[in-house]
């Protein structure tokens, strides 16, 4: 087999994932940019270990271990988006710069005078 096809594959598929990391602001597109790029990493693992199957038999093995970790990820990462929707109602990075409740974020854009004044912020 030749090593050149999967691993131009492999490049393009981390190429596209890198992208969607860098380009995209919305938390799942990132999400499945990350995925994409595990995959790429995967398929090398996969293509290296049929190029070496006398001297390294590892590669599968790896694999599933980086899909078992994979999944494991993506478990946690929707959930803490799903929380974060709910919380906020979007899910767009640019929007959860600011940690803390939306509550809390309302009262620190009160000027000085409105706290004076006995604006209520709790």
């Amino acid at each position: 087999m030749h090593l050149l096809y999967p691993l131009t594959l492999s490049a393009l598929l981390f190429g596209v994932g890198t992208y969607a990391l860098l380009a995209r602001r919305n938390a799942v597109l990132v999400l499945m940019g990350v995925e994409l790029m595990l995959n790429a990493v995967n398929l090398d693992l996969v293509a290296f270990d049929v190029w070496l199957r006398d001297t390294l038999r590892s590669g599968q093995v790896f694999a599933l271990f980086v899909i078992t970790i994979a999944a494991a990820e993506v478990g946690v990462a929707l959930a803490i988006v799903l929380a974060v929707f709910r919380l906020r109602a979007t899910v767009a990075i640019d929007e959860l710069t600011d940690l803390g409740e939306p509550d809390a974020l309302a009262a620190e854009r009160l000027t000085g005078v409105e706290l004076a004044k006995g604006a209520d912020v709790s």
